[in-house]
């Protein structure tokens, strides 16, 4: 019986031991390696550390447009969206991300970020009866005509001569104007910013959508606004020409 009992016992420790073996201190974990940033290909982990700053938890928007904006996916097509976190966007706050652009994000990674920010918010169809304005401009565009038309589309509610409103901000703020691309400006027009309320190009004049010429002319009206030295502090004499410019028109 005592040999039944010793060997019972030798037996229980060898097992407590074994198990304590697979525990112990400084082995890792199964699954508990931390990847390589090169290595990380969740999309999730991916727009948390790279887009969500500026785009939004969930590209809901922030300082920077919504992703989760399925009127903006239908005017943009995945190679303008990849361009975009490719090279990012020159003088304003959009960076480049690809390491080819001295970013820290591989051509897999970006591929991840695309496709991800397309199959996670876009919606088929959802611009089916509409005639919507092309993402990038077609045509030059008239700044003169773009001034009767930001009155005729824009001045409601962003003030005269775009000096803000009582339902939205200036949008001929130096800041504002020096910062934001003429790609982004565009895109701003034609998509709005659905999150803070404002509408895209069909909503501005109830029946009255905006035609993409009258988008291009808008758009070249803002950056005929655009301070000629961008900077902090403007100089009163830049002040003076954008207003002189503005009597011009």
């Amino acid at each position: 019986m005592n040999s039944l009992n010793h060997l019972f016992a030798f037996t229980a420790l060898t097992a407590m031991l074994l198990s304590g073996c697979s525990s112990s201190p400084g082995l890792p974990r199964e699954n508990a390696e931390t990847l390589a940033p090169k290595e990380v290909l969740d999309f999730g982990t991916l727009f948390a550390e790279n887009c969500a700053g500026c785009h939004g938890t969930e590209g809901r928007g922030g300082p920077a447009i919504a992703l989760a904006d399925p009127v903006f996916l239908a005017i943009a097509d995945d190679a303008a969206i990849r361009k975009i976190i490719t090279v990012g966007a020159r003088g304003t706050a959009m960076p480049a991300f690809a390491e080819s652009a001295g970013g820290m994000l591989t051509d897999t990674q970006m591929e991840v970020i695309t496709r991800g920010i397309r199959s996670r918010w876009s919606q088929q169809g959802i611009l089916a009866a509409a005639n919507p304005p092309s993402y990038a401009p077609k045509s030059a565009g008239d700044a003169v005509k773009g001034a009767h038309g930001y009155k005729t589309y824009c001045e409601s509610c962003h003030g005269p001569d775009g000096r803000g409103g009582a339902k939205a901000s200036a949008v001929t703020d130096d800041s504002f104007l020096a910062l934001t691309s003429n790609q982004g400006l565009r895109t701003l027009v034609i998509v709005g910013r659905p999150e803070l309320g404002a509408p895209d190009w069909r909503s501005n004049v109830p029946g009255k959508p905006m035609s993409d010429q009258d988008v291009t002319d808008v758009v070249a009206w803002l950056v005929s606004q655009r301070a000629r030295n961008p900077g902090q502090p403007y100089s009163s004499l830049n002040l003076a020409r954008r207003q002189e410019s503005s009597r011009d028109q």
